[in-house]
């Protein structure tokens, strides 16, 4: 029996993304064990896992974010007695804690994160523009690269045997009448949101249609007073931004017909959940490897530019001036694509 250490540390929906991955990997070796080392607010992602599965946190916004404290927590980690580790992140946090370990003699296996490809997709002249591999396809070689047995049957994180439970949030949503749909408009960066101000007119044109329930998600500060202020302004729209945790989130979000949101971590967390997602594309793009697991590519919508995409993370400045590609978005394109992905069921 072997004690496997898995280390992804960030961002949001990467962390999400190692799911499907790691609760596959831990069905198929059920004699060995899992520790996965993530952001201690993102544990509550990590529900309905596998009995061989364990997730510890680390906080590199608060206690190990300088060196000195990340050094610190990597030397007692160390202490603890992994066999295996299995670095899915790659960066300089994840290095510093996967060297200790093997200054030990412990094995280590790294993501590769393909690096040289990315950079065809998103260079300004002579792209390669076709799609990469999944990231999950690619956290799937770890384990593989390991040794371990590996096949994709992880489904979704609610079934018969680990239902649905609503009871923290149903007195806000209500009884289920008509169809529910999500929006999350915003993302870390600016290349992977779509103009406030037209995302504005999507949800009054969705909100107009009485058999639409609109449920606004976003997190607190700004993106909160943000959709509070649309939730006021049209009927039958309702934000539960920084209302619930994490974990009651995905309650909701699995109870949706559809998301529509950005290249962002709610995108992977309807996924992991089984939702159908209508995903708004800017500086980014599907082929980059970071679409929603089984998610239907026909579902993205994205304007053809030559100058798309850009950037892997949305985090680029834009080459036009003009994030053309998000505001030559017309709202009813994306109005009228749920409106008919929800009419044909």
């Amino acid at each position: 029996m072997a004690k496997i250490l898995i280390i992804r540390l960030s961002a949001i929906g990467d962390v999400a993304m190692t799911i499907p991955a790691i609760y596959s990997a831990a069905c198929a070796n059920p004699y060995d064990t899992f520790t996965v080392l993530t952001q201690v607010f993102l544990i509550p992602v990590f529900i309905n896992r596998p009995p061989n599965v364990e997730i510890t946190g680390i906080n590199t916004f608060g206690p190990e974010k300088s060196l000195r404290g990340l050094l610190r927590f990597a030397r007692a980690y160390a202490t603890y007695d992994f066999d295996i580790v299995l670095d899915l992140h790659h960066v300089l946090r994840s290095m510093i804690i996967r060297s200790l370990f093997q200054l030990k003699g412990k094995k280590v296996f790294t993501l590769n994160k393909a690096r040289k490809e990315r950079s065809l997709l998103i260079r300004r002249k002579h792209k390669v523009l076709k799609p990469l591999r999944s990231v999950i396809e690619r956290y799937a070689d770890v384990f593989k690269a390991a040794g371990l047995k590996y096949s994709d049957t992880f489904h979704v994180l609610f079934d018969e045997k680990y239902p649905v439970n609503l009871s923290d949030i149903e007195n806000f949503t209500g009884s289920k009448q008509g169809k529910w749909i999500g929006i999350a408009p915003f993302a870390k960066h600016r290349g992977k949101i779509y103009p406030p101000e037209c995302m504005e007119q999507v949800v009054a044109m969705l909100s107009a249609r009485k058999e639409y329930t609109l449920f606004l998600i976003g997190g607190r500060g700004r993106e909160q007073e943000i959709l509070e202020t649309w939730a006021s302004r049209y009927p039958n729209v309702k934000s539960v931004a920084g209302r619930y945790a994490l974990d009651a989130e995905l309650s909701l979000i699995s109870r949706l017909d559809v998301l529509l949101c950005m290249d962002s971590a709610n995108m992977h967390f309807a996924s992991l959940v089984g939702t159908t997602v209508v995903s708004v594309w800017g500086a980014t793009h599907p082929y980059t490897g970071f679409y929603g697991y089984r998610q239907n590519p026909e579902n993205a919508i994205q304007l053809n530019m030559p100058c798309r995409p850009c950037s892997i993370y949305g985090n680029k400045p834009c080459y036009r001036k003009d994030w053309a590609c998000m505001t030559q978005l017309e709202p009813d394109v994306i109005a009228k694509r749920i409106e008919s992905l929800l009419s044909s069921r």
